[in-house]
Order: C-alpha cells, then structure tokens, then sequence
C-alpha cells in the first residue's frame, strides 16, 4: 500500500481487498464517536482517516455504497445509544443521514483526485462542515452527529466554536483525515513536514487559544451572580399525568382528547401545580432570585391557564423573585411563562422544535425571548429548541433551557450538546431536566452545578450563575463560517469538474 499515490484503480486486486479492511476500522471507531453516550473523543479523529482510505482506494460504486452503509449504521447505532425505539420512520431518518453524511465523501472521490494537493486537503473538510451546517437546519437539528457533540469534554478544544461556530470542529476532524491521506498516499519526510506538521501546529495553536481564553476568564474572580433554583416534578405524577399523550395517539382522536380531561387526571394535574407552587415558594425562601421549572412541569388544559397564571404572578410579587415557569397543555402546548418580582408576566414562549417522530405537539415560530433584569439579560428556549445553533444564537447574559429527557440520553443531551450553545453565545446557562441530567454553565461552558433527576423526586437544585456574558465573533457573525466552506466546495468542485484544478497523479 505504500506505492499507492493516488485514487484507486478499481482493477487492482490489492487495493480492493485492503479497502474492506478500511471500511471496517473506520466503521468499528465510528461507533464509539457518535457524540453519545459510549464515546471515545479520540476515536473521532481516526474513523474518517480510514472512511476516506476507503472510499479513496474503492471504485466509485464500491465507494459510494459503502459510506452510505457505514453512516447509516452510524446514525443507528446513535439512535440505539439513545434507546430510542426503530420504528419505518426512525429507519428512514438514519438512511437520510447517512446518505447525506456521505456527501463530503462522495465529492472528495467525484472530485479530489483532479485537483492539486491543496484543493485534496481541503475539499473534504469544508464539504463535512457545511453538511452539518445544512443538516442543523433541518427538524433533526445539531444533535445527531455533529461532530462537535463528540468532544464534548474537551474545553479547550471547544473554545474555537466561539469564534467559528460548532461545525469548526467537524471541519479540523476532516481536514485531519485529508492530511494524514496524504500522508498515506505519498508517505516521505517532506510529506511528513507539510502535512503532518502543519496539522500539528493548527491543533497546537487552537488549543492554545481554548487554554488561554479559559484562563484568562473571570470565573472565580468576584463576578456578579444571581441565586437561581432548577425545579423539576415529581414522576409518580407526572407520568400518569402524561399518560397517553403520544405520538401514537398524535393528533388525537375526540376520544383520546376526551382522556385528558378526566376528573383523574384533573386532580393529577392539580397535586403536581400544588408541588411546585409549594417547591417555589421555599425555593425564593432559602435564597433564590430566579426560579426555573422543567419542561411542561405543570401539566394543564388551556381552560386552567386563567387561573393558574395569576397565582404563580402573586408567588413571584410575594417573594420579590422571578419565576419561569413550564407549562403542558396535552397535543397543544409547550411553553413557558416568565413573570417578574412585580407580578408582571415579562415573557411568554412557545417551544419552537419538537423532537421528531416523538413529541405530541406542532412545532411553532417564535423567537426566544430576551428581558432586562437587575442580574442582566435572561432569555429561554426549550429543550431540543437548544440543539439548533441558530435559534440558540441570542445575545443574552442568562439562557434558560427547561428540559426533559430519560436515562439513556440525559446526560448526553445535556453535558453534550446544549452546554455548547453557552461556549458557542458567551452565556451562563441553566439546563432544568426532568427525568435527566439538571446542568449548569458558565460562558465557557465549566460546570457550576449538575444534577441528576432520574429518581424522579421533587428535586431543586441550587446554582450562582454569572451575570454577565461575554461577546463572542459567533454569536455576533453567527454562521458566516458556514457560508465560506459553502464557496469553498463549490468553487473547488467546479475547478475539479471544469478541468482547472491541478491532477492528482492517478486521476479518479
């Protein structure tokens, strides 16, 4: 394999049988680098530096059917991780991603062995990150391989998505495997030096900026904080107060409607509005300038909200405290309330994502909200609302994201993937979970408080959160990134098609 300089020539036995061998290396790391809850960060870094020796020494069908399968077992195994449930409609999303994952692939073959050796180095790594850009814009959101979702612990690292957003990562992940390709395929000092040292001093110098804007930080400094207390139900009622609020049952039939109406779930729903009234009131007792529910914490028909509101307003004015407030109306809402020390409600949000193929209720378009308090800004989104970077890019001090999950994917959901829209904006963020992992943040993304609510009591948790955020380029360029390896593949694949770009020595 040494001798091999370029693509592959589908007539050499050789390169064909090796290249099983590269599928299956890089399929076997790719399942433990799903950004789930079985990771290994490093492996990462490997798996696409045998994907992409495989789809480079494979004949074009070979290639392009292989990566599409690879992904797709990927996705699977993600989902699987999750212990989410395959149904027709589950399958369908892995197949879409995984052929849509193998895109960047797929034009590295089409297209990088007519161009020269920078157009090779870069066509794959701009290619996967504007995919993840796209895919992020679709009901899936960031959450399903976004390769950024991978490294979640390593901060220094992450700190580069501040300046360039969370496809930056996937893009240095990529760009490792067109480097260590050329290696590979040319394997000499001078490759060695070029490619190999110029990947090294790339990661040494992100790595020192992550280090030294961690370290530079105020964190611990004295920096203004407020008191702020996550409250979530407890399960024994809240579950049979969601019982069958479903998919399965999504939209609902009168009959089904005519369920959640019952005098038993009517007193369900009153016993879990008590608790948390109760849980609030001594939650600003002991302290608490903000108080934050859970998603859908108390559970209500829309007919209830007239009274219902007005009480938790006299809470807030009582305690001279603010208090969001998450609310449940079954096959109809998700949503939160935000009312001030005054009585005033100061926001009213409405969840705008939900999970695909398995919340009950249609999505909604508004934007999160944004109040000027005495500890700065607060804003909120609602649980999967923070697996979209975008809606997530809002200029605030405090991002509140009540959430609910369950055990297989609490602690992913909430350690992985929403804590970086906090290093990504510059904010403190509180994540609330039912069933899952309550996290707090700073604007670095270090853990100020965790959590773990899967024992399904009233638990509150107690966190001094900064107030003041810090501006990052992402927040105020937001995916500009983005659109630049959007020119990048384009431009390259035309000089690639068109003839202009410099030949590889074995064209494809």
């Amino acid at each position: 394999m040494a001798t091999i300089t370029g693509f592959a020539d589908s007539r050499t036995e050789r390169i064909a049988t090796s290249s099983f061998v590269w599928l299956g290396v890089g399929l076997a790391l790719s399942m433990v680098a799903l950004g789930g809850r079985w990771d290994i960060p490093l492996a990462a870094w490997f798996a696409p530096i045998f994907l992409l020796r495989f789809t480079r020494t494979s004949s074009m069908p070979l290639a392009l059917g292989g990566i599409v399968l690879a992904l797709t077992a990927q996705a699977m195994g993600l989902v699987a991780s999750y212990g989410i449930a395959f149904n027709v409609q589950i399958a369908l999303i892995c197949l879409t991603l995984g052929v849509l994952y193998a895109v960047p692939y797929g034009l590295d073959r089409i297209f990088a062995g007519r161009l020269g050796p920078l157009g090779r180095l870069f066509l794959l790594p701009a290619a996967a990150a504007l995919l993840e850009y796209l895919i992020a814009m679709t009901p899936t959101g960031a959450s399903l391989l976004t390769r950024a979702n991978s490294q979640g612990e390593n901060l220094a690292l992450l700190q580069i998505i501040s300046l360039l957003g969370p496809y930056s990562i996937g893009f240095m992940i990529a760009l490792g495997a067109t480097a260590a390709n050329q290696i590979w395929e040319a394997p000499s000092r001078q490759s060695w030096v070029r490619y190999g040292g110029s990947f090294a001093a790339l990661m040494a110098a992100v790595l020192a900026y992550g280090q030294a804007r961690i370290a530079y930080a105020t964190h611990g400094a004295g920096p203004a904080t407020v008191r702020v207390a996550g409250i979530v139900p407890r399960a024994d009622l809240r579950q049979p107060a969601s019982d069958g609020v479903t998919m399965a049952n999504f939209p609902p039939s009168p009959a089904v409607r005519s369920a959640t109406t019952t005098p038993e779930k009517r007193v369900l729903y009153a016993k879990i509005q008590e608790e948390l009234i109760e849980d609030t009131r001594k939650a600003i007792a002991s302290g608490a300038q903000l108080v934050v529910w859970s998603e859908t914490a108390a559970q209500m028909l829309e007919s209830d909200k007239a009274a219902f509101l007005p009480r938790i307003a006299e809470v807030a004015r009582t305690g001279k405290a603010y208090v969001n407030i998450g609310v449940g109306v079954p096959f109809e809402r998700n949503e939160t309330f935000l009312f001030g020390p005054d009585g005033r409600q100061l926001w009213h949000y409405r969840k705008n994502n939900p999970v695909p193929a398995m919340e009950p209720v249609a999505p909604f378009k508004n934007a999160p909200p944004v109040v000027e308090t005495p500890f700065g800004r607060l804003s909120n989104v609602i649980c999967y609302d923070a697996d979209f970077p975008s809606l997530s890019r809002v200029r605030t001090d405090v991002m509140l994201v009540p959430g609910w999950d369950w055990k297989e994917e609490a602690y992913v959901h909430t350690m992985k993937i929403a804590r970086l829209r906090a290093i990504e904006n510059g904010y403190s963020m509180l994540r609330v979970d039912y069933l899952g992992v309550t996290g707090a943040f700073d604007a670095y993304g270090r853990v100020l408080g965790q959590q773990n609510t899967l024992d399904g009591k009233r638990n509150v948790m107690y966190v001094d959160l900064p107030t003041q955020g810090v501006r990052t380029l992402y927040n105020l360029t937001g995916d500009l990134f983005a659109w630049i390896c959007l020119a990048a593949t384009v431009a390259l694949c035309f000089l690639a098609a068109s003839g202009r770009g410099r030949r590889g020595s074995i064209a494809a």
